[in-house]
């Protein structure tokens, strides 16, 4: 008997680990890179940062100081990132790595060569304040307040083709994300909705346990939550991409989700050079181009969730 393909586990459960997708050097070369990167952010010298105590964006340091501590670095491909040239390469190298779009292909059904869109890429951290930190239960866009139908008409439905799929990859072993399988493809229980978001367990979580270099998708929709232990080393590499096929509300309603973080204020500056003039360089100024086109199709697009 075959295993099942990551697909199938992903649209079972909700989620799928791939074990020791990274080599010892890539773990080593992005390891350095995001801890430069978190001291520079911690020290209020990169102002694009999830800070502790707002879990969703807008994200704005004016209102939520950098000095009430960071769990979270955004935008690793921006052209300003305050990095020497090999480690901002480092980060552009694995978000457009043949090895992670193939496998990204293979989740949205998406044949080569085109098709791919750029979308998200940070890095989530330990709170640098050294407190423990949890987010609350939810869905990334589908808000609490939705009704049984409401979840019903927008959740994963048997046979169908994901518009997007994002992973964690985590640099050093991480526990952090919480989450209820097979709740990708339902709405919530009695139970799940009178359960207080904050905290507390719900029926049949799971927490997942990831080794360094290890890598998880999962549907951006099921029910989780992440639990940050305070003194506990935490770097995980948190990206997404899309298909462009589609329109109409669902290319709204991802548009959104994606341009929600302010990625399209900076991505025609990105600096792919490092991926030389191959066949990886086509390929993400392909995905780059297909998010700015996104991006004027939907226009204003507001936030997924308030928190």
């Amino acid at each position: 008997m075959t295993n099942p393909s990551p697909l199938a586990r992903l649209t079972t459960h909700g989620y799928v680990i791939i074990p020791s997708f990274l080599p010892p050097s890539t773990l080593s070369a992005l390891r350095t890179a995001s801890s430069t990167l978190i001291s520079l952010s911690s020290a209020g010298q990169w102002p694009h940062v999830r800070t502790t105590g707002k879990q969703f964006p807008p994200w704005d340091p004016s209102l939520v100081p950098h000095s009430a501590g960071i769990w979270g670095v955004q935008h690793l491909l921006h052209p300003s990132l305050p990095l020497p040239p090999s480690q901002r390469e480092a980060f552009v190298k694995l978000y457009f790595s043949p090895a992670l779009l193939s496998l990204s292909r293979e989740i949205l059904s998406l044949p080569p060569p085109d098709g791919l869109v750029m979308e998200l890429f940070n890095l989530l951290c330990g709170p640098s304040d050294g407190k423990g930190f949890e987010l609350s239960w939810h869905r990334d866009d589908i808000p609490a307040s939705a009704t049984e139908e409401e979840e019903r008409e927008r959740v994963c439905k048997p046979g169908e083709v994901y518009s997007h799929t994002q992973w964690n990859l985590p640099l050093y072993d991480d526990s952090s994300l919480v989450l209820v399988p097979g709740s990708h493809s339902r709405p919530r229980t009695a139970a799940e909705r009178e359960a207080d978001p904050h905290g507390g367990d719900l029926e049949g979580q799971v927490v997942v346990e990831l080794k360094a270099g290890d890598l998880v998708f999962y549907d951006n929709n099921i029910l989780h939550r992440g639990v940050y232990s305070g003194g506990k080393q935490r770097m995980t590499l948190h990206g997404s991409v899309g298909r462009a096929d589609g329109g109409g509300e669902g290319m709204k309603k991802r548009a959104r989700n994606v341009l929600q973080h302010g990625v399209g204020s900076w991505v025609e500056r990105a600096d792919f050079s490092c991926l030389g003039e191959g066949e990886e360089r086509k390929t993400a100024e392909g995905m780059r181009r297909r998010l700015v086109e996104m991006g004027r199709a939907a226009g204003e697009v507001g936030y997924s969730l308030v928190g």
